[in-house]
């Protein structure tokens, strides 16, 4: 194999973890709302919270401007 550098890097490890959260009733009630609201705009039928919150935490991260600042600081 030649000496170039590949346009990829290493891949990150992207197994799902499983993970078990306490949510206070208020918010689940508005996970099920947001699922309710989703589904009557794409014509779908409502998620489980639990399918709404790891996109939901995924796009907060990827839209703060703060935390994408420092990641990108320290090379993550």
């Amino acid at each position: 194999m030649s000496g170039g550098k590949l346009k990829l890097g290493a891949l990150e490890d992207d197994t799902p973890v499983k993970m078990t959260m306490d949510l206070p009733a208020s918010i689940h009630r508005d996970l099920l709302a947001y699922a309710q609201m989703l589904a009557s705009q794409t014509g779908g039928k409502p998620a489980e919270p639990a399918k709404l919150a790891p996109r939901m935490l995924e796009r907060f991260m990827a839209t703060d401007r703060v935390f994408v600042r420092g990641r990108r600081g320290r090379g993550a």
